[in-house]
């Protein structure tokens, strides 16, 4: 199967997003004060929760935008 260009773009920049947006979620997790990731400095089932869906994501972020990235080269070598 082949990729068009935007579509590999598309994939490549989801999966680079992804790591942006999470990376920045689980400083924040991490960070909390609020008293829901932490109960007296013991992790709560919030944060293993969100730390789960951040994992999710970074492995299908990861996974997307290898897919893109070898859309993308599979054009180069075509073109």
């Amino acid at each position: 199967m082949k990729l068009s260009r935007p579509v590999s773009w598309f994939l490549l920049a989801f999966g680079v997003w992804s790591w942006i947006i999470w990376v920045t979620f689980v400083k924040n997790l991490v960070k909390d004060g609020s008293g829901l990731a932490f109960d007296d400095g013991d992790p709560t089932a919030y944060f293993w929760v969100h730390l789960t869906l951040a994992v999710v994501s970074f492995v299908l972020g990861t996974v997307v935008g290898g897919i893109g990235l070898r859309g993308l080269r599979a054009l180069r070598r075509t073109s």
